[in-house]
């Protein structure tokens, strides 16, 4: 039989032992053996610290963002491959869906977050504190990856996504894992990870596995390690008070299965949209994953002259519900992962049937199941119980099932509704039915001290809503109480869970040199030319410039006045100042920024793209007209940015800009955004340029990848210069609905493919050569670019065809031309 295989230490280990058998949920059949007999946990966590916490911890949240969106893109191409595999845990195409795609896009949603984080290993949180009257010792806080390792504990219900949603933060944050994936279904997640390793994406020792049992796994841990776990709140409970946890003082994030519940608003009767999304909901939330799901909906919290109707509707829906094998289209409800899960819902089904009655299903009944036999199969049918007296039986918020298995209960009055969903002693998630927004208030804000998460659905939100059990990767996943009292995802919060705040103090320009954001007070350096004029690259946090002065007359502010329309009294009546701060008729604040901007502003074309917004703005005093002002503007910071469409790559550069009087007294400052392009790579194509370029190459050169000679290479440009101006006829191949995109690439600064199959070239051997020698083709070439600028400046709006890039202008030809000679220059190591 084949033994799943651990990830240790950077390389893939069986197990001793004889291991753990792992059958697949549908027909019972053994798939592998798992288990983790023969691991040192001691040298995993050693490893991961010593060579994966290294390795991210260089990184930047860019580079390690950048990271996650490749893996992420990998997988999405490779996550059709899983579905077999998940398919024999039970779970449907749609349980797969949520498992396999939801993971992946959780990766996409972290690399995305990488926008909210500077380009550097750690991260400045907040803003400075001013320590001293006169500025000159000040406070603030950076966040550094934490040293350490993030072992993951999880759960069987969720193989990939319970990975992926944690390790996407972690790996974020510049911290590396060790998952320890449950037994029943590790073998999908050992599936995936050795794709995920196997591709190069990530760096050694970010990420081991072990598949097996983790006895002893947290023992090796210390003061510089997290742990997150997934499961039962028993379990939990005892993993978070082991005396090494305690001892270190190890951060322990729980987060366990909890009794949630849905709540129906006393509006949502029968016949309104409400009424029948709560039903959807109910139903869904009770079959989706056979309702093995740490969300899934347990108390259903509904009207007491309701009751009888949600019943019905319920049965209805699930009378409908097909059972059986996942790969049979009709299928819409798998089984439990295992036998051994079967008896543990039947043992607790039996405790619920103690103070409980069976509205719909049968738990000792037989119910057939599709393509596939019920013996074999960990088969549960839909269970709906319902609870008369939910207020003196309590065992309905005490006993979890973790199948598909819901209990109704009813309310007289909405605090009731309140007080039944504190009952579960905390919960991962409410939820409440209602199109009243002042029921939605009263029970959100009355409840929430007990839930981690609170959907309100109405019929304006159910199109979009991601529904009752979908954690999202920009909120917290996770509850109080029962639910383990900790927090997972949650957008930038959960990276912080893995990095270390420590609060540092010194002077503006100490903490600037250490933050490499401008600190307001700090020493500033006058850049030798204009900001302005540089490249994102070349923009240094404290380069500064300070401007010229202006002198704001009676004149300027009447006309700002008359040309905004803001007639404000302090700026057009001075006969109402008595009794206001103003002394004599005031410029308008935005004025000031305006005309700031006048002060420092470069009007040449130049790096900086365009002006991206205001991130803060203050004004400490007033102007008075015939009074004198200047600029000091000072790079505070940069972000890196995605480019998107037909734009250059370009990063935001925050200027703090400082507005002062005569005397030198502040009196405005701002934090001003642009966008300022990089540099490109390429160099401009120019006849010059040519012929430098050409006068080093020699016939003796060999390429550095392709068969191409130089001849044929500088043939083969000449070629598509004589295409751009129609003097070779050419059909454009590329479908249309690809033309977009590609033409959109000539803006970026990626190189072209080095082994690129262009459908006009030969494949595998060279063209014909069409000159007698190596010096004749440099002259044609020449020629022909001589021609292409000549055609295009009689003819400036000429389009004319590519075959791969569709119809093209002179400026994108322009895009096109620098990168092809780029490409091919590089090619015989001439750039």
């Amino acid at each position: 039989m084949n033994k799943l295989e651990n990830l240790v230490c950077g390389k893939w280990i069986a197990p001793d032992g004889d291991g753990i058998p792992q059958y697949d949920a549908i027909t019972g059949d053994v798939i592998s053996i798992c288990g983790s007999e023969g691991l040192d946990f001691a040298d995993m966590a050693n490893y991961a610290r010593t060579v994966g916490n290294e390795n991210l911890r260089k990184m930047t949240f860019q580079e390690r963002g950048m990271m996650l969106k490749k893996l992420a893109m990998f997988l999405h191409k490779k996550r059709k491959e899983y579905y077999p595999l998940s398919f024999r845990t039970g779970a449907t195409k749609v349980d797969s869906w949520i498992d396999i795609d939801g993971g992946i896009g959780t990766l996409f949603a972290y690399a995305s977050l990488r926008k909210q984080f500077p380009n550097t290993p750690w991260h400045v949180d907040g803003e400075l504190a001013n320590l001293s009257k006169e500025g000159t010792f000040i406070g603030h806080h950076i966040m550094v990856p934490k040293r350490g390792v993030a072992v993951h504990i999880n759960a069987f219900n969720f193989p990939i996504w319970g990975m992926l949603e944690k390790c996407s933060v972690n790996w974020l944050a510049g911290m590396p894992a060790i998952v320890k994936s449950a037994e029943p279904t590790s073998f999908l997640t050992a599936a995936m990870v050795r794709d995920i390793i196997d591709s190069g994406i990530l760096p050694a020792g970010a990420l081991q596995l072990v598949n097996g049992p983790g006895n002893g796994i947290l023992d090796p841990l210390n003061e510089q390690d997290v742990v997150s776990f997934t499961g039962s709140a028993s379990t939990g409970r005892m993993l978070k008070g082991l005396p090494n946890i305690i001892e270190n003082a190890i951060p322990f994030n729980m987060e366990a299965d909890s009794l949630n519940a849905s709540v129906l608003g006393e509006d949502a009767v029968p016949g309104t949209p409400e009424f029948d999304l709560f039903i959807k909901e109910v139903r869904n939330e009770m079959t989706v994953k056979s309702g093995q799901k740490c969300t899934a909906i347990r108390r259903i919290i509904v009207p007491e002259k309701l009751v009888e109707d949600v019943q019905i509707a319920i049965g209805k829906q699930l009378g409908k519900i097909s059972i059986g094998n996942p790969t049979n289209e009709s299928v819409r409800m798998g089984s439990l992962v295992s036998k051994e899960q079967v008896e543990e819902v039947n043992k607790q089904v039996e405790k619920l049937l103690t103070e409980c009655d069976i509205a719909f299903g049968d738990p000792k009944g037989t119910f057939d199941v599709i393509d596939a036999d019920v013996k074999k199969g960990a088969f549960y049918s839909p269970l709906l119980l319902i609870n008369a007296d939910p207020f003196k039986k309590t065992l309905t918020h005490e006993t979890e099932a973790f199948g598909p298995i819901s209990t109704i209960m009813p309310y007289k009055t909405l605090s009731e509704a309140v007080e039944l969903s504190q009952m579960g002693k905390g919960s991962l998630v409410s939820s409440i039915a209602t199109y009243d927004d002042t029921i939605a208030k009263e029970f959100v804000v009355n409840a929430a001290s007990h839930h981690g998460r609170i959907l309100v659905l109405n019929r304006e939100s159910a199109k979009e809503s991601t529904g009752h059990g979908s954690p999202m990767p920009m909120l917290t996943h996770g509850g109080p109480g029962r639910a383990g009292g900790g927090e997972e995802m949650g957008g930038k919060r959960g990276v912080m869970h893995y990095l270390q705040r420590c609060a540092i103090q010194g002077t503006p320009t100490t903490l600037t040199a250490i933050t490499e954001q401008y600190q307001p007070g700090a020493k500033v350096q006058e850049a030798p030319q204009h900001p302005f004029k540089y490249h994102f690259e070349d923009i240094k946090p404290g380069m500064s410039l300070t401007t010229h002065k202006r002198t704001v007359t009676d004149t300027d502010i009447q006309n700002f006045a008359n040309l905004t329309w803001d007639h404000f009294y302090a700026h057009t009546d001075i006969t109402s100042l008595k009794g206001t701060i103003f002394e004599r008729r005031a410029a308008h604040g935005y004025f000031l920024l305006s005309a700031g901007a006048g002060l420092f502003v470069h009007p040449n074309k130049g790096p900086v793209q365009a002006n991206y917004g205001l991130d803060e703005c203050r004004f400490l005093k007033p102007i008075y007209h015939n009074e004198t002002i200047y600029v000091r503007l000072t790079c505070k910071q940069k972000i890196d940015r995605d480019s998107r469409g037909r734009e250059f790559p370009s990063g935001v550069v925050k200027w703090y800009e400082e507005i002062f009087d005569a005397d030198n007294e502040l009196v405005a400052f701002a934090t001003i955004l642009t966008l300022v392009q990089k540099k490109c790579p390429f160099d401009e194509i120019s006849r010059s340029y040519l012929e430098e370029k050409l006068s080093l190459l020699t016939e003796d050169m060999k390429p550095q990848w392709g068969i191409m000679t130089p001849q044929h290479m500088v043939e083969h440009i000449e070629f598509f210069h004589r295409m751009s101006i129609g003097e070779i006829a050419t059909d454009i191949q590329t479908p249309e609905k690809y033309i977009e995109k590609l033409q959109e690439s000539l803006y970026t600064y990626e190189p072209m493919v080095k082994e690129f199959d262009h459908p006009l070239l030969k494949k595998g051997e060279t063209e014909d050569l069409r000159y007698g020698s190596l010096a004749e083709a440099k002259e044609k070439l020449l020629e022909a670019y001589d021609n292409f600028e000549a055609y295009f400046k009689e003819n400036p709006d000429a389009v004319t065809p590519n075959t791969v890039f569709g119809m093209l202008d002179k400026e994108l030809w322009d895009l096109l031309n620098r990168k092809h000679f780029d490409h091919h220059f590089r090619q015989f190591g001439i750039v």
